[in-house]
């Protein structure tokens, strides 16, 4: 199911069948530095982490991370989506790309849509993201699309810090 459409990109819903996909841009270099290591070493590790992740997320909240695809090639390039997280008060932004499409202006687009959305669709009053606190290139994208840094965080597991920022959609 589409869920946004920009100039350049679709998101949708992921499915089971993105599973090659997600495989590859869960191992990324960048992911596992900047976002953490899944565990997710096979197709069935991938489909079913799409399953209980994404998937269970479309049900439970009402929205959940969407694939990215280009317009013109329909190839898959990333994700970008909101998630709810136990350990923040209100539902979060999160993006990542395959190598070969960051600094294009992608997430860029992506996120403002999916924040737009956020807004008028879901009519969420906040958001949040976190990034690590040496992502310099998350940081400028939150800031270029309006987010504002709240505080520094312990992440759950206390293996390390986080940088919280926020955008008011009310």
């Amino acid at each position: 199911m589409i869920i946004l459409e920009t100039s350049r990109l679709i998101l949708r819903q992921m499915l089971g069948d993105d599973a090659a996909f997600m495989l590859c841009l869960l191992n990324e270099p960048s992911w596992l530095r900047f976002i953490g290591d899944r565990g997710v070493r096979s197709l069935d590790d991938a489909r079913n982490y799409i399953l209980d992740g994404a998937v269970a997320s479309y049900a439970r909240h009402g929205y959940g991370f969407y694939l990215m695809e280009r317009k013109d090639t329909g190839a898959a390039i990333g994700m970008c989506g909101l998630a709810k997280r136990d350990y923040l008060e209100h539902a979060d932004i999160g993006f990542a790309l395959l190598p070969e499409y960051m600094a294009h202006g992608y997430a860029h687009e992506a996120a403002i849509a999916v924040v737009d959305y956020a807004k008028l669709s879901l009519g969420l009053p906040r958001l949040l993201a976190t990034t690590r606190v040496d992502n310099t290139s998350s940081i400028q994208l939150l800031e270029k699309i309006g987010m504002h840094f709240e505080k520094t965080i312990l992440h759950p597991d206390g293996d390390r810090e986080l940088n919280l920022f926020s955008i008011d959609l009310v």
